[in-house]
Order: C-alpha cells, then sequence, then structure tokens
C-alpha cells in the first residue's frame, strides 16, 4: 500500500530483478517490446491498425504524423525493465539534500543531478532503451531524429557506443556546441529548417527514403519509460519523500516519472513546470487534448522546453497523475540558474532550472516545509547565453541596475557624479556618455550608467543619495523608466 512505501524506501535493484524475469531478448525491432510495436514491413507501407487498447497511445510515428493510433499502455513494468536494459549504459546521477538551497527555497530540497550524464541532460535514459531494443537489422539500417539539442546528442552519444548509424536534423537556431559536439559522436548532422518543425518534415523524408527509425524525443513509448527512471532512482534515494517538481517540456520526463512515482507510493505529489512562454501543458489540460500554443515569436531562456505541442502519448499517460503544473516568468528562471550557480556550484540550463524557478516564484508555496525533490534536468548552455543569463538573474535579484543622469558638460561633471556613487559604495560597471541627443541644454551631458549593488535595498539607498545630491536621472527598472527629476 501507499502508507508502507512511503515510510520505507524503494530498493530500485529489486524493482529490476522483479521484473527482470519478464525480458525476452532478443526479440524483433523493438526487442521485448516488439509484440506491442510490430515490425515495419517497409518504409512505404505501414502496418494495418489493431483494434484499440483499453489505454490509447501513439505508436512508433513518423516525424509528421498527427493522428492517434492505438498501442499497448506504458506500465511500472516497461520502466523496470528500462532500469534494467540500461544499467551500464546510463549511470544513475546523485540526488542529495542541498542545506544552503533548501534555507534559500524553505522546504527540504534534494537535486536530482541529471545534468551529470555525458551528453549533460536526462534524454540519454530514454535514447539508450530504445536503441537497445532495436532488431539487428534496424541496428545496420540505422535511426533518425530532430532535435536542437539534448535528444540528439543523446541519441548521437548512444548510436556510437552502440554501433548504430545515427541521422540527427537540427534547425539553423541550434547552438554549434551542439552541432559540433554531435558530430564528434558520429552522427550524421544535417542543420536544415528554420525551426524545429521543419527539421522533422526533414527527418521524416530520411525515415522514408532511407528506411531509417524515427525517435521522437518526447513521445516515444520507449523514451517515456526509459525517462521514467529518473523517478524510480529518486523514490530509492529520497528517504519519506514528499513531492517531485518536474520540468516540463514536451511531457515525456514528466509522463514517466509520474507513472513510476504514482504506481510505487500514490501519497508522493507530482508537480510540473513550464515557462510562462511556452506552457503547452496547461494548454492541453484546458483542451482537453494537446493543442498547438502560439510563442508570438518569442524566444525563452528555458529553450529545452520551448515544446509548443505536448506529446499526445505523454499527455494520455500522465494528464490524471500530475498533481499540479505551474508556470513561471523569465525573470524567475534566469534567478535560478544564478543562485544554483552562486550556491551549489553547478551549471544548469535555464530549462533544467524551472524547479528552482517555481520556488523562485512563488508558485511552489505549497510545497514549503516538505521533503521535495526538484529535478534539475539538464547542463547544456552555451557559454555566451550564461553570460547573458547570470547578467539577467543579476538584475532579478536586485544586484546590477542601469540609470542615466544629466550633468555638466565641463571638467569634474563626471567626476561628481563618480563621486557620489563611491560614497555609496556601488560598483561601477558601465558608462556611456552623450551629447548629441540632450537637446535641453546644450551646457549638460547624458550619462548612461551600469552599475552593481549588493541588493536592491542598496540600489534604493543610492537612488537616495543621487537624488540629496541634487542629481537629475531616470532609474531604469526592467523595461521601465523610473524619472526622479
Amino acid at each position: 500500500g501507499g502508507s508502507k512505501l512511503a515510510a520505507e524506501p524503494i530498493d530500485l535493484n529489486f524493482c529490476c530483478v522483479a521484473f527482470s524475469s519478464m525480458l525476452a531478448l532478443p526479440l524483433g525491432r523493438r526487442g521485448a517490446a516488439a509484440a506491442r510495436w510490430p515490425a515495419r514491413p517497409s518504409a512505404r507501407r505501414r502496418p494495418a491498425v489493431a483494434a484499440a487498447a483499453p489505454c490509447q497511445l501513439r505508436t512508433r510515428m513518423s516525424s509528421v504524423d498527427e493522428a492517434l493510433a492505438p498501442g499497448a499502455c506504458i506500465s511500472l513494468s516497461d520502466i523496470t525493465q528500462a532500469a534494467f536494459r540500461i544499467r551500464g549504459l546510463v549511470a544513475q546521477t546523485t540526488c542529495i539534500e542541498s542545506t544552503r538551497m533548501s534555507e534559500v527555497l524553505g522546504a527540504n530540497v534534494f537535486f536530482k543531478r541529471e545534468y551529470e550524464h555525458r551528453t549533460g541532460s536526462f534524454k540519454e535514459r530514454g535514447a539508450a532503451n530504445v536503441l537497445k531494443q532495436l532488431s539487428e537489422e534496424q541496428r545496420r539500417r540505422g535511426v533518425c531524429a530532430a532535435s536542437a539539442g539534448n535528444h540528439a546528442l543523446a541519441v548521437a552519444y548512444h548510436g556510437q557506443r552502440l554501433g548504430i548509424p545515427v541521422s540527427v536534423v537540427m534547425p539553423i537556431v541550434a547552438p554549434i556546441t551542439k552541432v559540433q559536439n554531435c558530430r564528434k559522436f558520429g552522427a550524421n548532422v544535417i542543420v536544415e529548417g528554420e525551426h524545429l518543425l521543419e527539421s522533422r518534415k526533414v527527418a521524416a523524408q530520411l525515415e522514408e527514403e532511407q528506411d531509417l527509425l524515427y525517435i521522437n524525443g518526447y513521445d516515444d513509448p520507449g523514451i517515456i519509460a526509459g525517462q521514467g527512471v529518473v523517478g524510480l532512482e529518486m523514490l530509492n534515494q529520497i528517504h519519506n519523500l514528499d513531492a517531485v517538481v518536474v520540468p516540463i517540456g514536451g511531457g515525456g520526463l514528466i509522463a514517466g516519472m509520474a507513472l513510476a512515482i504514482k504506481t510505487l507510493n500514490p501519497a508522493v505529489r507530482v508537480v510540473g513546470v513550464e515557462s510562462n512562454r511556452c506552457a503547452s501543458w496547461q494548454a492541453a489540460l484546458q483542451a482537453g487534448q494537446p493543442v498547438p500554443i502560439d510563442m508570438g515569436g518569442r524566444s525563452t531562456l528555458a529553450d529545452g522546453l520551448a515544446v509548443t505541442t505536448v506529446g499526445a502519448n505523454a499527455f494520455t499517460l500522465a494528464k490524471d497523475l500530475i498533481d499540479e503544473v505551474v508556470s513561471v516568468s523569465e525573470a524567475s528562471i534566469a534567478l535560478a540558474v544564478l543562485r544554483l550557480l552562486e550556491e551549489e556550484r553547478c551549471v544548469v540550463e535555464g530549462g533544467g532550472a524551472v524547479g528552482v524557478a517555481g520556488f523562485l516564484d512563488g508558485k511552489l508555496d505549497s510545497l514549503k516545509g516538505m521533503r521535495v525533490g526538484v529535478v534539475l534536468c539538464g547542463g547544456n548552455i552555451d557559454t555566451p547565453v550564461l553570460g547573458r543569463v547570470i547578467e539577467r538573474g543579476l538584475a532579478a535579484d536586485g544586484r546590477i541596475h542601469r540609470f542615466t543622469a544629466r550633468v555638466s558638460d565641463r571638467p569634474g561633471g563626471i567626476a561628481s557624479l563618480t563621486t557620489i556613487l563611491a560614497a555609496a559604495g556601488a560598483s561601477v560597471k558601465d558608462i556611456n556618455h552623450e551629447r548629441a541627443y540632450l537637446k535641453e541644454d546644450i551646457a549638460m551631458v547624458s550619462i548612461t550608467v551600469g552599475v552593481e549593488t549588493r541588493n536592491s535595498a542598496h540600489a534604493a539607498e543610492v537612488q537616495e543619495r543621487l537624488q540629496d545630491a541634487g542629481m537629475d536621472f531616470d532609474w531604469y527598472t526592467g523595461s521601465a523608466v523610473v524619472p526622479t527629476h
């Protein structure tokens, strides 16, 4: 029963052994799952659709196939088999309590460090699980995927380890380092498409023309089962777990984890977090099914979670298992990346930090005082992007500010301003001197200054000193300008 399991940690090895008798290797194209996912007779002729099962999931599909097809349910058995199957290929990541962040967030926080994987994200689990189940014939033909980063890296890496040819299609906006790393892992990398949907169409052509197997990065049943191993590990690593906080992009990770956790201990709360710029899971909940959302041309710091339509399989599986889904602001994501860097000494990408952002944004106050596992799902962030994210995090934390002041254009005018800042203990980050566009007084000059302060209270003290000195200035707060004259 749930109460008994809540009092005792789950032994993952015991789970794997208990279900290992269900393995029957080798089997067909999908190994142990061949009975559920029939082998494709040819790339251009698909098998007839069988009668619908009680739980309908999307079966193996092409990258542009949007029609629901009946398939078998994913169960705890599939997840424990995946855990057994990928042992030796994918290492268990650490999950320990963070005393520093527990104080900051107000809960007993345990970070599941999925960025420790070789390719820097949890995606390795699902990729290894799918690739290990391929038939010898499909291993020879190879696989393809469409991804802007983490999924492509995981498939390329484990394809190389298992001797399986891999082709990945990446949009032109994919980070250069991720493209280069995929090539280092031996993948055939095709950079084509303005966005991921266009890349998927290219991958669909490869699937048909070269008889490759397309692997959906978040909605393939084998992918979902592999990601569910994270939930098994967390139950085994965190004694008396009260809740887990999981990032949501396409939904594969939270679907697998919710199934594993709710099956073994229904008392554990499962909370999803997504960017408020791409809240596709909440849109699906409102519509009752996955629906595309319009990001309005905006990007998000959680670029790895920017999936505009959640997976049909993931949604079908997890919509009744997830207790709550919240969305977080860009400012809180930036601040979460900064907090993890400063307090945990770890570099986490925006999508991996949304769980922490949920606490910082005040969206997870109901979890305060509980024992909470937070999944840090990835750490693949480009250095230039990291620099920008850190600056935004500092701004959100009230530690860097910008203002424009009007001072005398005679010798000593700028010195009088910097003297006030020095006396207030503010550090000047940058300063820009502008004459041409200040039309009110030819004897004055406009000075835009970036300053670093200890916190928001210190910034208020700096403003007060400028006002006391009679300075004419405008203080910038985010996108707003606060005139002080």
